[in-house]
């Protein structure tokens, strides 16, 4: 029967609902949304999405709720055009992020906490760009609990950093860096092309130089090569210039002695 059913229900991709009501929140969606893709881009098993109706009870298509940004571990990445829970072996996201408009009532967020409570999220997090107010609820024994502190706080599923200076909020991956917007990492991306080009170019000026002075060095060897064939060629003469001499003088002696012998005075 739950079959059947579940055969004939058709679950819409859509609410009807825009996805933001002004820029800033539409900024918010984007920068939450992105950065926890790139915070999971080498877990196959992490899906995050922004704006994606979730269906909890299969063959219920009027029980659903799209969160602005969701984080589901434990399923596999992929696109979607729902995310009905009973396909995904039932895991329901276990974060989800709201970002407020001022079209957002008080008596919508007590409903989307109670939808959220009820149907399994570990960790909630509302933030109200206008009022630069954050809050946060994380799932205890009694189900989702408020936060006290959220200046400081760090997700226990997805260990990032929540900070609330004056300016607004500000979340951190776990190594330090900050979520940026896509323009933010265009520049950051060219700033450390930049860096590396002209890191680049000075490597190859120094290769330069080093080829260089490998040249002045091969120069001054071979000068110096130079210098010592002259040096032994200068010595090698001298010693045949004093070897000449030595043999006239031998030569000069046994002249005087055989002069002498035949009683010829040499001088």
């Amino acid at each position: 029967m739950v079959q059947q059913l579940s055969q004939t229900v058709i679950y819409p991709d859509s609410d009807g609902q825009p996805m933001a009501e002004n820029t800033q929140q539409f900024q918010w969606i984007v920068v939450i949304k992105e950065n926890l893709e790139i915070l999971f881009a080498h877990r196959p098993d992490v899906f995050v999405a922004g704006d994606l109706l979730w269906y909890p009870v299969e063959g219920d298509n009027k029980t659903r709720q799209a969160p602005d940004a969701m984080v589901a571990i434990g399923r596999p990445k992929g696109h979607r055009g729902s995310y009905r829970q009973w396909e995904e072996d039932n895991i329901a996201p276990q974060v989800v992020f709201e970002i407020l408009s001022p079209g957002n009532r008080l008596a919508e967020m007590n409903r989307k906490l109670m939808f959220y409570d009820r149907y399994g999220v570990e960790e909630y997090y509302i933030y109200d760009p206008d009022r630069l107010d954050l809050a946060g609820w994380l799932r205890g024994e009694g189900g989702l609990e408020m936060i006290e502190e959220m200046d400081g706080w760090v997700s226990p599923r997805l260990q990032i950093r929540f900070e609330c200076p004056p300016t607004g909020l500000e979340l951190y991956y776990r190594d330090g860096r900050q979520f940026l917007t896509s323009v933010e990492l265009h520049e950051q991306a060219e700033a450390a092309q930049q860096q590396a080009e002209a890191a680049q170019q000075q490597a190859e000026a120094a290769q330069r130089q080093a080829e260089a002075a490998q040249q002045q060095a091969e120069a001054a060897q071979q000068q110096a090569e130079a210098a010592q064939r002259q040096a032994e060629e200068s010595e090698q003469r001298a010693r045949r210039v004093e070897e000449e001499l030595t043999a006239e003088k031998v030569r000069s002696q046994r002249l005087a002695e055989q002069l002498k012998r035949l009683g010829i005075d040499p001088d």
